[in-house]
């Protein structure tokens, strides 16, 4: 068992991270920036250390900060939340190499799933459902790449290698265009990413955004926690997730399901991750693997009866799974809406002096947040404050629970979204299940 934990984070994420260790037990260590001495995690944890100024990349971006903070408190772990340093394998090698436990997968598997293409590779071999594309880099063979864009078929979808949050992505809708546009795409990819690298996939117009979460051990054992839909998303920043996916034939499902827990296996993943993937017309197309916790997590805890972050403490200290798939039973349903302080027509960040704030409450209710009456949202970082789950037996009554509780919610002071996602929780198409990514941008008439 870990006996301390450094949390290399902020806001919610670190709140919850501090919650699941002292379940178990753990001395936490809190890091801040300047901006975040408030913190309500800062202020619970058993010790805290300021490693920089309010710009991430002197602070939470900071590594030699981070393992400075970690010899001083000797802790023996630390949890990178999502965001941030969850995903840098070069973090987490030097956290390793410095003689501690990084919370997460090896550096080499960070690395090879961060890159798309040796991503794929991966998940073609374990036999997961992929979108049809070059399967590769491009490389300086026009002909070539004009007859792999044929085969595909347009429109196709030039990405970057390692490509992420929208970025480093161009569609293409005919083969006049292409040599063109993946020629621009390769130059704002090395200038984004550091890495020119590119490959083509097949552009699927009117696809959800569905995925699937997984624990592994890092000894060869994995299983899966069921689905979630992503699918209401602005510019592909997600909005409101639920699980599990509503509308998929169960023998499908579960399918894709055992083919995401063979590829675990296979490479013997350690910690939390999740397989996202496309689906369009009742199939599965694998895009990309989070090695880390999701922001949305709490649907698929609500639904699975499993705390995921307390699994990755416990699996980071070099226990087995503490789950056979056997084990893992859905029952109910469960949404998450993502509260940001934002202004809920323009989207423009909304800092600022929080004068109240009133979670709501009940059954079925969870509020995952960092906010206090009088805590001062910084303008530095980005703008989720609270997460709202909203959980029931049916979709329907999770629905409606998650209605009254965006009426109940008070955030006084600053601007927030709440008002968006009442008018989602009430939209007619939302409600049925099952919209495209596309649904939400043509609803706000972006």
């Amino acid at each position: 068992m870990l006996k301390k934990v450094l949390i290399a984070n902020r806001g919610e994420i670190a709140l919850r991270v501090l919650r699941a260790c002292k379940q178990l037990g753990i001395k936490t260590v809190a890091v801040h920036s300047t901006a975040d001495k408030d913190l309500m995690h800062v202020h619970l944890a058993d010790e805290s250390v300021c490693i920089g100024p309010p710009s991430p990349t002197e602070s939470y971006l900071n590594i030699p900060a981070i393992i400075s903070a970690m010899e001083v408190t000797e802790a023996d772990a630390v949890h990178p939340g999502y965001g941030f340093l969850s995903e840098n394998a070069d973090f987490a090698e030097q956290v390793e190499n410095s003689g501690f436990t990084f919370i997460g997968p090896t550096a080499d598997t960070i690395r090879m799933m961060g890159d798309k293409v040796s991503a794929i590779k991966v998940m073609i071999e374990a036999g997961v459902p992929t979108v049809p594309g070059s399967n590769g880099p491009l490389d300086n063979d026009d002909a070539r790449t004009l007859q792999i864009a044929r085969d595909i078929g347009f429109p196709v979808i030039i990405k970057a290698a390692a490509g992420g949050g929208g970025r480093g992505m161009r569609v293409v809708h005919n083969e006049a265009d292409l040599l063109s546009s993946i020629h621009v795409t390769q130059t704002e990819a090395q200038s984004f990413f550091g890495s020119g690298i590119c490959y083509l996939e097949k552009f699927l117009e009117n696809p959800r955004h569905v995925e699937i979460q997984v624990l592994g051990d890092g000894q060869g054992n994995a299983i899966h926690l069921g689905d979630r839909d992503c699918s209401l998303q602005r510019r592909h920043q997600k909005v409101i997730e639920e699980a599990p996916a509503p509308g998929i034939p169960d023998a499908i499902r579960a399918e894709v399901a055992a083919t995401c827990v063979r590829a675990c296996e296979q490479m013997k993943y350690r910690g939390a991750g999740t397989l996202e993937f496309l689906y369009q017309d009742e199939r599965f197309y694998f895009i990309e693997m989070n090695t880390r916790v999701q922001v949305e997590h709490p649907v698929t805890e609500q639904v699975s009866g499993v705390d995921i972050v307390r699994e990755q403490l416990l699996i980071a200290g070099g226990s087995p799974l503490s789950y056979k798939q056997s084990d893992i039973v859905i029952k109910g349903h469960s949404f998450e809406c993502r509260i940001n302080a934002e202004d809920p027509a323009t989207f423009l960040p909304s800092p600022g002096k929080v004068a109240m704030f009133h979670a709501p409450g009940g059954n079925g209710v969870r509020v995952d947040s960092h906010l206090y009456s009088g805590y001062t949202v910084p303008p530095f970082y980005d703008s989720l404050i609270a997460k709202l789950i909203c959980s029931g037996d049916t979709r329907e009554e999770a629905l409606k629970r998650m209605e009254i509780a965006l009426d109940e919610m008070l955030i006084d002071g600053i601007s927030s979204n709440i008002a968006l996602h009442k008018d989602l929780a009430r939209d007619s198409e939302f409600r049925k299940g099952g919209v495209n990514i596309h649904y939400l941008e043509k609803k706000l008439k972006l």
